[in-house]
């Protein structure tokens, strides 16, 4: 099999909706693209994001990660777009082995919430890079811990809306940084695209 020739050194896609993502790329100076991923259950998945049994954080992840950047690749084929590398993420909150996904309404994130208060959990986050047939990933793993939580805090939290569509129903760029005690790891990757870990990973993959 012939060696894919290697990617352009100016652009890349970025295969997510988030917005915090594109503000992390903007940050370190990446060029992108936003390549929209199907999420709608009505409309079709580009990827089943659905925990497999006794699969772990860690393996999810990857397995998540790869899967969009996989799905950003075949959306440049079918639509004949401009070959750039795909770079896909996924983050994950866990206690324990237990993932704690994005909340589905007001008494799941207070749940989640709950779980974490008073403890240290885990935030993981990969991120994979495909250009033609190679692909590469790398993973980030942190631990945060929050203080107790009293329940006129955590309803004012909850309030906020700002759990909405978070990982673990938290993000620690807002209002939630209050309730970080401890910290250890990448800030960025908890926040959903760890800066050191991709930007190394872009430039390897361009070398």
């Amino acid at each position: 099999m012939a060696t894919p020739p290697p990617p352009p050194k100016t652009k890349i896609y970025l295969a997510s909706r988030s917005s915090r993502r594109r503000e992390l790329l903007k940050q370190i100076g990446v060029s992108f693209e936003v390549l929209v991923l199907r999420e709608h259950p009505a409309r079709g998945l580009d990827v089943d994001e659905s925990q497999h049994p006794a699969e772990s954080p860690h393996d999810y992840v990857r397995r998540v990660s790869s899967a969009k950047a996989e799905a950003g690749w075949k959306r440049i084929e079918q639509r004949r777009l401009r070959r750039f590398p795909v770079l896909a993420a996924d983050t994950v909150v866990c206690v324990d082995e237990e993932i704690l996904g994005k909340p589905a309404d007001r008494a799941d994130a207070a749940r989640m919430l709950r779980a974490l208060s008073g403890r240290e959990h885990r935030v993981i986050t990969a991120v994979a890079l495909k250009f033609e047939t190679r692909v590469e990933l790398i993973v980030s793993e942190s631990r945060v811990r929050f203080c107790e939580l009293a329940e006129p805090e955590l309803e004012a939290y909850l309030e906020s809306g700002e759990p909405t569509d978070k990982a673990g129903a938290y993000a620690i760029q807002g209002r939630a940084a209050a309730f970080v005690t401890e910290m250890h790891g990448s800030y960025t990757g908890i926040m959903g695209l760890p800066l050191y870990e991709t930007a190394q990973l872009i430039r390897n993959f361009r070398s």
